[in-house]
């Protein structure tokens, strides 16, 4: 009988290729990008007139603005925007654009109180800290959003740097210093409600406080427990004490970009809203008027907001192919053409609506949304 020997055989190519060894820095950059994204990535600005904190959310796109938020008194960035850009359709601009989150000095999460005597910088002051912080993200233009007095302090920068702003959103805003009468009744009420109460007051509307809503409970908590009370007490008193924006239809004191302005139907801020629109160039303007949203339409009504936001900057050249959906499909909404100086709100239509003689017609450039 044969013996059996033992043969071995050499392969001379491998069938199957064996897996590239792992590059240890390639992943780490992929794992920090995805916690920038998720997380962001918080960073102190030495500025003039103090330190700021900002948070930064995704990569630099080239050629694009980045999106700079600023909250309104009594919020942070998390408690101001994170219901709008952790809405899952924001995901799609989230990607286009870096975000940028300013905290007002000693507004952050975990901010200590500002020591007795500290002098707490103007709106002004606040909107001047801006370009400090451009020049540490080294970007040289933004679309700003901004909320209450955030809103204030972006429409402030604007006037003064307008070459560096391509866009506001402009949430809440009053661009009117206070009046004698508003004056007295303010110091008025300091005498009968804290400081948390008055803040209440100015976040949402009367509607929203009767019903003692979820949110306006959760803002009364987070306000009652906040060991920074007396810095938040600083920023209210700087809003308080912002001078009137001057702003003049047809005039050289206004804004050279696109501007959305937003607001809750009955919310506090309502009328100065309207107002504002009035001095603002009808070509340049979008009044966006959101039912049942109440005082804080970016925490009550995100989806709503974010299709606006998209249709935004679609006019400015950005996000071409983006898909709409809510608004366009809106057969609720009615647009009006601003409110100017006579009142005149004659023309009406839907936002998919055609005009009378068949043919389609441009809407009218500054309008009033109800949806």
């Amino acid at each position: 009988m044969t013996e059996l020997q033992e043969v071995q055989i050499t392969e001379g190519k491998p069938l199957l290729p064996s897996p590239p060894a792992p590059d240890p820095g390639k992943d780490a950059e992929l794992i920090t990008a995805k916690l920038l994204q998720e997380h962001g990535q918080k960073h102190t600005v030495e500025t003039p007139y103090g330190i700021v904190t900002i948070t930064i959310h995704g990569t630099p796109k080239p050629k694009r603005p980045a999106i700079l938020t600023y909250h309104d008194v009594g919020q942070n960035h998390h408690s101001c925007f994170d219901t709008l850009f952790h809405f899952e359709d924001m995901q799609e601009i989230i990607k286009n654009f870096v975000v940028i989150h300013v905290d007002a000095p000693g507004m952050e999460e975990g901010a200590p109180a500002f020591p007795l005597g500290y002098q707490y910088p103007s709106l002004d002051q606040l909107a001047d800290m801006i370009p400090c912080i451009l020049q540490y993200v080294n970007f040289t233009s933004i679309i700003g959003i901004g909320v209450g007095a955030g809103a204030y302090i972006l429409a402030r920068y604007s006037l003064t740097h307008a070459n560096t702003v391509e866009g506001l959103v402009l949430i809440n805003i009053d661009p009117n210093a206070k009046g004698w009468m508003d004056w007295a009744a303010h110091k008025l009420t300091g005498l009968t409600s804290s400081i948390p109460e008055m803040i209440v007051g100015h976040l949402f509307s009367q509607e929203e406080l009767s019903k003692n809503t979820e949110l306006v409970q959760q803002q009364r908590d987070i306000l009652s427990h906040a060991t920074n009370l007396p810095n938040i007490q600083l920023y209210w008193s700087s809003y308080n004490s912002r001078r009137d924006l001057a702003l003049e239809r047809g005039g050289d004191h206004t804004f050279k970009c696109p501007v959305m302005l937003v607001v809750g139907d009955q919310a506090p801020h309502e009328d100065a809203v309207v107002e504002c629109n009035s001095k603002l160039d009808p070509t340049q303007t979008s009044f966006l008027k959101m039912a049942d949203s109440g005082g804080q339409p970016q925490l009550t009504q995100p989806g709503k907001l974010t299709e606006a936001f998209k249709y935004f900057v679609q006019g400015m050249g950005y996000m071409a192919s983006s898909c709409m959906t809510r608004l366009s499909r809106s057969r609720t909404a009615s647009l009006s053409s601003a409110a100017s100086g006579d009142g005149n709100r004659s023309r009406s239509r839907t936002l998919s609506q055609s005009s009378e003689a068949g043919g389609p017609q441009p809407p009218a450039p500054t309008m009033e949304v109800s949806c």
